[in-house]
């Protein structure tokens, strides 16, 4: 059955290539994926694969059934695009102004279409249920997933599998980690409101950038000198704004920023700590201020039984070369939402092109991947689906 399928799947890399490189072209952003779904829709339907679109949102469930009863397992690609230029010098380059896939969402598509091709195809042989979930909105809270698991996409599911193709690594490595293997990512705004005035006269004004400056320092020291440094953690200030003219003091600056974390204790404790910070600086400068935060994705928690089989499924992959347990990345996910509903595991596979030494990373303007990468994703998720019912 395996050769079977690596088989297939070898016969259709070209196929896979040219999906990946269309919708390279053809990006478009968070929530607003309207073509791309009509696209993957339309390759399930002219294979007279069960589909539904509109699934809680843009997003497009199809299902294969296999001749012989079995588990239903799931199988999970994003197809979002992010605001960024795309200045790659390739002949498939996007072609839409100021949008471009520089995360692999284009390449994670593709796998999974001709995965559920192959599948399709080998049906008779197979047993179980295949789902295959193809997600909207990924890169931009609060995500796709939640809203189409709130439509369904998880129903009769006993477990799932997602791979992201992984830019920093060298193709033919699977990382994988049980627990804990992605951060909850949040994001926050801090308004500050003091007292402008002219620049010559500093005593008569409060100065929201002096106080604004004294708060990146201050909650810099919440994973310095709060957080047990056993435990990881992140607070990130991107943003710090405060536009006035040369001889003018603010009376106003905004900071934005992301806190990164594992545990939901120290999550909760970080947004305890930042709020009271802000309080206290402001209080102290004779200010006022606006603080809110957004809970982004939760961490994403591979399940143990999950990632203990899916290593032993990529060891059957000739083309992996490399399997390692990956270190928690503080980037965010929200697969999460699906391994708090079922069991299951997401792993990192390698992608990085031109060998070791090149390639950019991840949401950079120049960003790409090996695309030799797809393949041995959809061979990982192909042995995975169909080996889940000799696991269980």
């Amino acid at each position: 059955m395996l050769n079977e399928l690596f088989t297939a799947l070898e016969g259709s890399y070209e196929e896979m290539v040219a999906i990946r490189r269309y919708m390279h072209q053809h990006p478009e952003l968070s929530f607003q994926e309207y073509n791309t779904a009509k696209y993957i829709q339309s390759f399930y339907e002219n294979l007279q694969i069960e589909v539904k679109g509109n699934v809680g949102g843009n997003g497009v469930v199809a299902k294969v059934y296999g001749k012989k009863p079995g588990k239903t397992v799931a199988l999970r690609a994003d197809f979002d695009a992010l605001p960024i230029q795309d200045e790659k010098d390739v002949p498939y380059k996007s072609l839409v102004p100021g949008v471009m896939h520089a995360c692999g969402h284009d390449g994670h598509t593709a796998t999974l279409l001709v995965l559920a091709k192959t599948l399709n195809h080998l049906k008779d042989e197979l047993e179980g249920t295949y789902v295959f979930i193809h997600q909207h909105a990924e890169e931009y809270a609060p995500g796709g997933a939640i809203s189409m698991i709130e439509d369904g996409c998880l129903e009769g599911v006993d477990v799932i599998f997602g791979t992201h193709l992984w830019a920093s690594e060298p193709t033919g490595t699977i990382q994988y980690r049980t627990g804990p293997i992605m951060a909850a990512a949040d994001r926050f705004e801090i308004d500050i409101q003091g007292k402008g005035g002219h620049g010559a006269q500093p005593h008569k004004t409060q100065d929201a950038i002096v106080i604004a400056s004294q708060l990146v320092l201050n909650l810099q020291q919440i994973v310095s000198r709060r957080v047990n440094p056993i435990d990881s953690a992140v607070v990130t200030i991107g943003s710090f704004t405060a536009q006035n003219a040369f001889n003018v003091i603010a009376d106003k600056a905004q900071l934005i920023g992301t806190v990164r974390t594992f545990n939901d204790d120290i999550r909760q404790f970080i947004e305890d700590e930042m709020d009271r910070i802000i309080a206290g600086t402001c209080a102290m400068t004779r200010s006022s201020y606006n603080f809110r935060y957004n809970r982004g994705y939760p961490a994403v928690v591979n399940h143990e039984n999950e990632t203990a089989f899916l290593i032993s499924c990529a060891q059957q992959i000739a083309e992996v070369t490399t399997i390692e347990e990956t270190e928690p990345q503080m980037g965010g996910e929200d697969f999460a939402y699906y391994l708090q509903n079922v069991p299951g595991t997401f792993f990192f596979t390698g992608a990085k092109p031109n060998g070791t030494d090149s390639g950019y990373p991840h949401h950079h303007p120049k960003f790409d991947i090996d695309e030799k990468a797809m393949l041995i994703a959809a061979k990982t998720l192909g042995v995975a689906a169909i080996n889940i019912h000799r696991n269980h």
